[in-house]
């Protein structure tokens, strides 16, 4: 096979719910999840290259009282620094990358990395964003945003780029929940506009050029009641995953793809066949290749993604090419299994017009569906982080106290009152 066209850049990206475990939640070699080139580098071309960009994404960080509390810094740093220590030891010509951002918040982090020749010199503009969606906003769900400009090696002002890291609500029954989270994210997830906005206005994570949305997003397999797997859907389901015809077959009942097709979510978003891979969740800690028997399988963790030449008239095509997507059962420290996708994007047009360098473009979503920012975004972003921050201190204050148990850690701090009340009252009786 002739090489990648040079002119297209090659994007990796990966996602992984690590299960609360802060330091330790990547132990393992990360050339498995993190280097997908030198699996495919074989049949893509006799010359191998490494991504120009590299987008991670990681879910439930570190523990949730510790991240509500804000430390998070520590844990994030440590692990930016072993990704890219990874990146550069196994690319196929042991290319250099930099840093371009990192974001995190709560248990929610998104770092993008770019190859020193190539991107990374023509970076500009690198914008990160936040948001909450639990409870009045908190952060133990919601998600991040990274958003940064290339521009043309002729001075033009180029493509944006924004990734969106996300983890919506869990548990079988709470789809209209998540529905409801990602448009929050929507709403909430803001940027400053663009450099030719007339408009001062914040702009949503679709004003880009190209748009990435990945993470454990949570959504189910939902099957009817009439389904011959319905009435134990562990087991079946369990043992449905080993083939892909049958994967495929499962796919019908995934929520996430009836509710793009019903138009109510990821409107404009487009996805490799998840169903060529077996679902993410949930397996048994310490195992390779063993659901959990109290829960359905499902592919909670998915890499969406759009381009500014995807037509909105055709919601399922993409200029955008899947050359890789899948999950990495090797990794056993969580219940979840980490994905990866690489994707190579289009090239820019060739327009003989020379304003076009001085318009940055931007993705065309079909006219019944307008995303606008929430005038009240940033009040409802700082709630919720005052909440988490009063709450991850108490819990981490309870938790201290109870030796690692927040149970405890409340019924030492009462026995404890109680006992500095009746040593006051006794003092007061002897004066």
């Amino acid at each position: 096979m002739s090489s990648l066209p040079k002119d297209q850049l090659l994007v990796q990206i990966a996602s992984y719910n690590t299960n609360l475990q802060g330091s330790k939640g990547v132990p393992q070699d990360l050339v498995d999840w993190l280097s997908p080139t030198l699996q495919v580098s074989s049949f893509l071309s006799h010359s191998p290259r490494g991504p120009d960009i590299v987008a991670v994404g990681f879910q439930e960080l570190l523990p949730l009282h510790l991240g509500l509390a804000g430390a998070s810094k520590a844990v994030i740093e440590h692990r930016s620094s072993h990704i890219l220590s990874q990146i550069e030891a196994h690319s196929p010509q042991k290319e250099k990358y930099s840093l371009l951002a990192k974001i995190v918040n709560v248990g929610v982090a998104l770092l993008v990395y770019a190859k020193d020749e190539g991107v990374a010199r023509r970076v500009c503009d690198v914008q990160t964003s936040w948001t909450g969606c639990g409870p009045l906003w908190m952060g133990n769900k919601g998600g991040v945003g990274i958003r940064f400009r290339v521009s043309d090696d002729d001075g033009g002002l180029g493509e944006t780029f924004t990734f969106v890291c996300a983890h919506l609500t869990a548990h079988q029954g709470y789809l209209s929940h998540r529905i409801a989270d990602f448009h929050h994210i929507v709403g909430t997830l803001l940027f400053p506009p663009l450099p030719t906005s007339q408009d001062t206005s914040p702009t949503t994570i679709y004003s880009t050029s190209h748009l990435f949305f990945l993470g454990d997003l949570n959504f189910r397999l939902d099957l009817p009641s009439s389904h011959p797997m319905f009435k134990d859907p562990v087991a079946h389901v369990s043992e449905a995953l080993k083939e892909s015809n049958t994967r495929e077959t499962l796919k019908e009942f995934d929520q996430l793809l009836v509710e793009r097709r019903k138009r109510t979510i990821f409107v404009g978003f487009r996805e490799g066949e998840f169903w060529q891979f077996k679902c993410s969740y949930k397996y048994h800690l310490g195992a390779v290749d063993h659901y959990h028997t109290k829960r359905i399988p499902a592919w909670t963790d998915r890499i969406m993604y759009t381009t500014y030449l995807d037509s909105p008239n055709d919601l399922e095509t993409s200029h955008i090419r899947n050359l890789l997507y899948t999950t990495i059962l090797s990794y056993t420290t969580s219940d979840h299994k980490p994905i990866v996708s690489l994707l190579l994007l289009p090239p820019r047009p060739t327009n003989s017009d020379s304003s076009s360098s001085k318009v940055i473009p931007t993705i065309s979503l079909p006219e019944y569906y307008i995303p606008k920012a929430d005038p009240r975004a940033t009040l409802k972003r700082y709630t919720g982080r005052t909440l988490d921050r009063i709450v991850g201190v108490c819990w981490w204050i309870f938790t201290l106290l109870g030796a690692g148990s927040v149970i405890v850690g409340v019924f030492n701090c009462f026995v404890g009152l109680g006992t500095y009340r009746w040593w006051r009252t006794n003092q007061s009786d002897q004066v």
